[in-house]
């Protein structure tokens, strides 16, 4: 039986004498084994109004929840990548921005299987997703916005269980009930809805949907009132500062044009008064607190109350000129950093994806939180980097965080959360001198041991650079968010696809790992104890295009099952300022003052003409340029694939006297020299 209600019922202070809205739908008057959508007026799919067809679920008799009844409707999927079915149940029909919303269903989730709907915010699918929850395999519940988890719980394995959620969207006061039972509350990103997405969103996805409802119950707006509905204050790291933003928002048909707002943080008060404003009905204001506030250890409360609104005291509604929002932030170990390392590329349609998210992740844990993008088959590839990183990841854009199992970038958080608190073995700082003539560039990274250890650990050097951009449409960056249709991605869904290279900045680019990219072995020997010191040095010549004002240096240590351990980061400025130590040169490492056995040149210093000598042990690719002591390419050549004892000649009398930058590149993996012309 499906049946919708519409009804008078007199509610309390600010819903009095509304018209509430009830649905409800059993499925009992549906055809077994026929799709859904034509058998009803309400029930549709992803695209809105075309039934039937594969987006379409079936109606079946395998079982119910419905005392009495026999049906229901059956979700599975064996892709990886979720579907085809995609049923869309509207709510009435309308965007609901105010009044209470509460939406029941009843599911059934087998063992090892995972379920997953969202609701949608407007009637463009696709354009706004108000929230997203996951049911997986073992129990467990995530109502996430926009990827970030905020509120959790469990539900019963592989027996019919009531999941309501529950919105005053007056407050922007949202609830998670299992089986009447609180889950969890929040402020939802989106504090609007339209539509329900049931979606089978992985291969494991089998559930079953019986008695699904929803209630709205609307709004009737009072002549002046106004509404705190959201204090917001980024998760962060005990010790971490944090400004607490406040939304608040006009539920009368007055405009604000002013109102006095207190922000209390961790029990400190702080008054702000805002004038000057022009609040319309319905919409709302953002306050940015004055003061920031540190965050510390245990449950940190934030609160913030609206009072004389348009300098009139009291409003007409004293229930919703307060709210407050409590977390308890991670106690990050001492001198701890995690590294993520991220396998991303130009040509790569998703990886905005992964540039969105480590740029958050180093906004929300700057300092204790190295982040690396690794590229692939790009103008930015560095080989080396790119040929470990590979075979780690499943696709791209992928994540290692501290090299543990690969995810989602936009799942590294909960691995950086997990990884901070964990006590390091050494703690590290790099220290460097850099000769801004010759762009030698000599980095230290000094362990000192916390904790006796033993087996093989090995340490790794890391350059990075940010803000990497080019002229040409080698780097234009792929982009599937453009348009909106996959969602919000922050600000790629209003570029275009490809994004030009005048838009992009790469940011975090991989540019060298020295010696390798699984490091130095036997960094601290096969034991050492607590309070030894080890110095490891590398040497390499930063290659003329870099900016060294951008460029990042990554110290790193990695236990003996690969997993790093801890990591150091600063700026060439910051490790010149810590001061360059002596130590152990790092085997593998080029340096210009050095021969290599794979390349050289010679004369050098030179006159009229110079060569660089090859020795090739296997056919490889050889390609050439050279670059001024500005950065600027003096001159490039293709040499195709060549193999052996080679002789390349560099006609340097065509060139003015000073330091050039000679680029030997083999098979993707660059190796500069420098060369001074008399």
């Amino acid at each position: 039986m499906k049946k919708i209600i519409t009804l008078s019922v007199a509610l309390i202070a600010c819903f009095s004498f509304s018209k509430s809205q009830t649905f409800s739908d059993d499925f009992e008057s549906y055809t077994v084994g026929s799709k859904l959508g034509p058998q009803s007026p309400d029930w549709t799919t992803w695209t809105l109004g075309v039934d039937g067809g594969t987006n379409d679920v079936t109606v079946v008799n395998t079982d119910n929840h419905t005392t009495g009844g026999s049906k229901s409707v059956y979700y599975s999927s064996t892709s990886s990548t979720g579907g085809p079915t995609d049923c869309v149940l509207p709510f009435g029909g309308t965007v609901l921005n105010t009044g209470h919303f509460t939406f029941t269903a009843w599911f059934k989730i087998p063992a090892n299987k995972t379920a997953y709907f969202n609701f949608q915010g407007n009637a463009t699918m696709g354009n706004l997703y108000t929230l997203d929850c996951f049911m997986n395999a073992t129990g467990g519940i995530s109502i996430q916005n926009s990827g970030t988890p905020v509120a959790t719980g469990t539900h019963p394995v592989n027996s019919w269980f009531e999941l309501k959620i529950d919105a005053n969207l007056n407050t922007n006061s949202w609830e998670l009930l299992v089986n009447n039972v609180s889950q969890g509350t929040w402020s939802n990103l989106a504090n609007q809805v339209y539509a329900i997405d049931i979606y089978p969103a992985d291969a494991a996805a089998q559930y079953w949907v019986d008695d699904v409802s929803y209630n709205i119950v609307p709004y009737t707006l009072l002549p002046l009132n106004g509404a705190v509905t959201n204090v917001a204050v980024q998760a962060g790291l005990v010790s971490q500062t944090r400004v607490p933003s406040v939304i608040v928002r006009n539920l009368g048909t007055t405009a604000i044009t002013s109102f006095d707002l207190n922000i209390v943080s961790n029990g400190t008060p702080a008054n702000q008064s805002v004038t000057g404003v022009n609040i319309a009905s319905l919409a709302t204001y953002t306050v940015t607190a004055s003061t920031p506030a540190t965050l510390i250890a245990g449950v940190n409360t934030f609160s913030a109350t609206m009072s004389n609104v348009n300098g009139m005291g009291a409003d007409a509604d004293a229930t919703d000129d307060s709210k407050t929002y409590t977390f308890t932030p991670v106690q990050a170990a001492t001198g701890k950093v995690v590294v993520g390392e991220e396998a991303t590329g130009i040509w790569c349609q998703w990886c905005p994806r992964g540039a969105v998210y480590m740029d958050l992740m180093h906004q929300k844990y700057d300092g204790f939180f190295a982040g690396i993008a690794v590229h692939n088959n790009d103008v930015i590839t560095n080989a080396v980097y790119d040929a470990g990183m590979g075979p780690l990841v499943t696709g791209y854009p992928g994540a290692l965080v501290d090299r543990l199992t690969v995810v989602d970038p936009s799942a590294m958080e909960t691995n950086i959360l997990t990884r901070v608190q964990i006590a390091p073995k050494e703690f590290i700082i790099n220290g460097a001198t850099y000769n801004a003539g010759t762009r030698e560039l000599k980095v230290s990274v000094t362990s000192t041991i916390q904790q006796n250890i033993t087996g093989n650990y090995k340490i790794a050097c890391v350059i990075t650079e940010d803000s990497v951009h080019g002229t040409t449409s080698a780097y234009n960056q792929s982009n599937a968010y453009a348009g909106g249709a996959s969602g919000v991605m922050g600000g790629f869904e209003v570029l275009p696809n490809p994004v030009p290279a005048a838009l992009m900045n790469y940011n975090h680019v991989a540019r060298l790992i020295k010696p390798s990219f699984n490091g130095q072995a036997q960094a601290f020997g096969s034991s050492a104890t607590t309070g030894q010191v080890f110095t490891w040095n590398f040497i390499d010549t930063l290659a003329p295009t870099w900016n060294v004002n951008r460029i990042n240096i990554i110290g790193m240590v990695m236990d003996p099952t690969g997993k790093i351990d801890n990591a150091s980061t600063a700026t060439i400025a910051e490790a010149v300022s810590n001061g360059y130590v002596s130590g152990t040169l790092a085997t593998g490492i080029s340096s210009v003052e050095q021969p290599d056995a794979m390349i050289g040149l010679s004369p050098n210093p030179a006159n009229d003409n110079s060569t660089i000598y090859l020795n090739l042990t296997s056919e490889s690719s050889v390609q050439v340029a050279i670059y001024n002591v500005a950065g600027e390419l003096v001159t490039k050549k293709d040499y195709g694939r060549l193999a052996g004892s080679m002789m390349l000649p560099i006609e340097s009398s065509k060139f003015t006297s000073g330091i050039y930058f000679v680029n030997v590149i083999v098979d993707g993996q660059s190796t500069m020299k420098k060369l001074v012309k008399q």
